[in-house]
C-alpha cells in the first residue's frame, strides 16, 4: 500500500487519496497556493520563426 505523500507516515485513505487524511491533503493544498510547488524557469531564449523573413 501506498504512503501518504507529505507525512510519508501513515497509508493513504481512499477518501483523500493520496493522503492519508484531510490534514494531509490541506497541507498539500496550501503548499499549492503559496507557490511552494514550482517548475525553474530558464531563461532560453527561443526566436521567432518569421516564414516572410529572407534569413
Amino acid at each position: 500500500m501506498a504512503t501518504c505523500p507529505i507525512c510519508r507516515r501513515n497509508p493513504t485513505v481512499e477518501a483523500y487519496k493520496p493522503f492519508c487524511s484531510k490534514r494531509c491533503a490541506d497541507v498539500d493544498l496550501q503548499r499549492w497556493l503559496v507557490g511552494a510547488y514550482v517548475l525553474p524557469q530558464t531563461d532560453e531564449v527561443i526566436p521567432d520563426a518569421d516564414p516572410e523573413s529572407d534569413d
